[in-house]
């Protein structure tokens, strides 16, 4: 097979010397634009489920809701290797921890399909769900909000209907959760010796404060389950019917009659209703003034550089409209470390570039066999880099190494090849023709190529071990294994196709002993 593709590629120089350039070319356009990460996916498959719970402490989440759904939903699922879970006030969390190699939407299916019996939980608690995945560096960028002119309720409103949205429709983004966001509520609060003296219950008060709102997430309330309020039918068309509730401000709310008063009576005549935020269990602080922290989480294999800039573009462009808010990027934000590392390394990679054709140059007192040089280990790692971008690869630290270590074996294959064509033979006499000479090449090159492959193969094969690597130290030596093998493949094909091209039309023939004893007996 050697042979066969050296036979081709000098058959055809000028077509295989067009494909290389396109393929650097190909490659100098698109290969920047590679998804880029500083880890691989270290991370096993996991699914997060969350179940909001409103009221209760951190023990009553525990015993109704956490503990139910670990042992009759959750205990079982196929491939579950570990169940993690905690209890805070109002939240339950279960991370569901799979086995290696467990695909994770096959994961997330078999948690989705458990999820349909959770009807049988107690009716304490908004439905379970199942959140976004997550990569294993999940955070891509913290935005601090802040102003000298909202209030905290005002920002938390912009960033909860007008901000989230639109950053979480940016492809790549899983999540965006808001810290120190304070909820716009109307509250009512009562003092219980102005109800005792009045006659009402704590009972009457929610009653009537949650029938009088859209919708109310207690369950026993008439408002929570709202409905159309029906249809007025004329001769020619229906008209639907939809009550407008008025009350938008605590002045509203407070003018609302107590139901089930032995005497007519107003909210406002037994409490006090204002507008005011949820009490904080935490609160965002950056520097010295608190704000809100916008954290940014996104998609496994997604890039991160990309996913940023995304995210920057999107916050430029609602700017304008949120005046009197300031925007800070800067409090975490992975891609600038990303970007000058890609930015020093495609230095450092130009460099030792140069560096090496300069050493070709001086070892071998000849420009061409620099050039030789040149062309071959660019249209290597361009080849991998092609490679790379057609099969949406993320490119990371364990990818790299890889790649490096290949393109170090490559330099010793390069000083085979050249030697190999300057010790093509010459040609001795007028009968023989060019193709006689291309054979005889193909032969030499077929003899040096076929050790080299040996090596390589040796080389690749005492790493295989590698792949049966578990756990974190897996996810980073399986890229670097899979990455050197792409390395020495793809020097191996350009060693036989690309690299004789350039050397059979650069490289001067050298004599041999037996050439030059021929040559004495002719003349």
């Amino acid at each position: 097979m050697f042979g066969w593709i050296t036979r081709f590629s000098m058959q055809f120089r000028i077509l295989v010397l067009a494909v290389a350039a396109g393929l650097i070319a190909f490659g100098v356009v698109n290969v920047p634009h590679v998804a880029i990460d500083s880890m691989p996916e270290f991370a096993p498959a996991h699914v997060e489920i969350q179940t909001e719970a409103l009221g209760l402490s951190a023990a009553e989440v525990e015993q109704l809701i956490t503990a139910p759904m670990e042992a009759d939903l959750l205990n079982g699922v196929a491939w579950l290797d570990e169940i993690r879970s905690k209890s805070v006030p109002g939240l339950s969390s279960i991370e569901l921890v799979f086995e290696p190699g467990t695909d994770l939407l096959r994961a997330r299916q078999l948690v989705a399909e458990r999820m349909t019996q959770a009807h049988a939980l107690p009716n304490v608690s908004a439905p379970p769900l199942i959140m976004q995945p997550l990569s294993s560096t999940s955070r891509v960028l913290m935005v601090r909000m802040s102003s000298k002119e909202l209030s905290g309720i005002e920002m938390s409103v912009l960033a909860r209907w007008k901000i989230k949205p639109r950053l979480i429709g940016i492809p790549g983004v899983a999540n965006v959760s808001i810290w120190g966001q304070r909820e716009q509520q109307l509250q009512v609060e009562v003092t219980p010796t102005q109800l005792r003296d009045k006659g009402i219950t704590l009972e009457q008060v929610i009653k009537t404060t949650g029938n009088a709102v859209w919708v109310s997430p207690l369950s026993f309330l008439e408002a929570s389950t709202p409905g159309t309020g029906g249809f007025v039918e004329s001769p020619s068309q229906r008209l639907g019917i939809q009550h407008v509730l008025p009350i938008r401000t605590p002045e509203d709310l407070a003018k609302v009659s107590v139901e089930d008063a032995g005497s007519p009576m107003l909210l406002g005549d037994i409490a006090q209703v204002k507008e005011d935020h949820q009490p904080l269990i935490g609160d965002a602080v950056v520097g010295q003034d608190a704000g809100l922290l916008l954290v940014v989480e996104k998609f496994p294999g997604a890039s991160t550089l990309q996913v940023t800039k995304d995210l920057e573009a999107a916050l430029n462009d609602m700017q304008p409209g949120l005046s009197g808010i300031q925007m800070d990027t800067s409090v975490f934000r992975p891609a600038s470390f990303l970007q000058d590392a890609v930015d020093g390394l495609g230095l450092a990679l130009l460099v030792s570039l140069l560096i090496a054709v300069l050493l070709f140059w001086a070892l071998f007192r000849s420009w061409r066999v620099a050039v030789i040089a040149l062309v071959a280990i660019t249209a290597t790692v361009m080849a991998a880099g092609v490679v790379l971008y057609l099969l949406d690869s993320t490119l990371n630290i364990s990818i790299l190494a890889g790649i490096l270590l290949g393109v170090s074996v490559i330099v010793g294959d390069i000083v085979e090849d050249v030697q190999a064509q300057r010790r093509r033979p010459l040609r001795t006499t007028e009968t023989e023709t060019d193709a006689t000479i291309r054979f005889r090449m193909v032969q030499l090159v077929r003899s040096v190529r076929t050790p080299l492959f040996h090596g390589s193969l040796i080389m690749a094969l005492a790493l295989v071990p590698t792949l049966f690597v578990t756990g974190v130290g897996g996810a980073f030596f399986q890229p670097l294994f899979w990455s050197l093998a792409l390395a020495l493949a793809v020097s191996m094909l350009v060693g036989l196709s690309v690299t004789p091209v350039p050397a059979y039309l650069l490289l001067p023939a050298e004599k041999t002993r037996q050439q030059e004893v021929r040559q004495d007996r002719c003349h």
